[in-house]
């Protein structure tokens, strides 16, 4: 049997104090989230059996539309930004923790996501913890394809934490 990954260290920033006032252990949640989706993915090759570091942004509408902007050419906001570091020039010695990249969520649409969905706060922030991992991952969902087999494990690990079908309509979780 092989080595487990491990998230070694989660680097936490808030930029938007309405994180704060939300009282989520935000850490936590994020750590157990891409724990389980460590466990239940494909792992690329470069990441396997390495200990991993990410960075999350605890942001707000505007951070994550200039950022959407920039990065993505779409001047609206968002609920999850990834970059992953996957892909850097710069190799890693192998006894070192690996930046897998950064995690960059906004507390707006996130909270009216949850609101239109008529779900739990704290479950859409995990979902979009385990989607924002496995896009670091290098998983997709640009074509119907890659959607299917990235929701369908999506589910398979909220699943894994007790938290309810995200895609299905109609769902009520409150």
């Amino acid at each position: 049997m092989t080595a487990v990954n491990r998230i070694s260290e989660i680097d936490v920033t808030i930029s938007e104090p309405e994180w704060k006032a939300s009282h989520l252990d935000v850490e936590s949640i994020a750590r157990t989230a891409m724990t389980h989706t460590l466990e239940m993915a494909v792992l690329p090759k470069i990441l396997r059996d390495r200990a991993l570091e990410v960075s999350i942004v605890l942001a707000n509408d505007d951070l994550i539309q200039v950022l959407n902007r920039t990065y993505r050419n779409m001047d609206k906001p968002t609920n999850v930004l990834s970059f992953a570091a996957i892909d850097a020039d710069t190799p890693v010695p192998k006894g070192e923790p690996y930046p897998l990249g950064d995690i960059i969520l906004s507390y707006q649409t996130l909270d009216r996501e949850a609101k239109e969905q008529d779900k739990f706060f704290k479950d859409h922030f995990t979902h979009m913890i385990v989607h924002g991992t496995l896009h670091l991952l290098g998983y997709d969902h640009q074509d119907d394809d890659e959607a299917t087999n990235m929701e369908t494990l999506e589910i398979r690990i909220l699943q894994k934490m007790n938290i309810q079908n995200p895609y299905m309509d109609g769902l009520s979780m409150a």
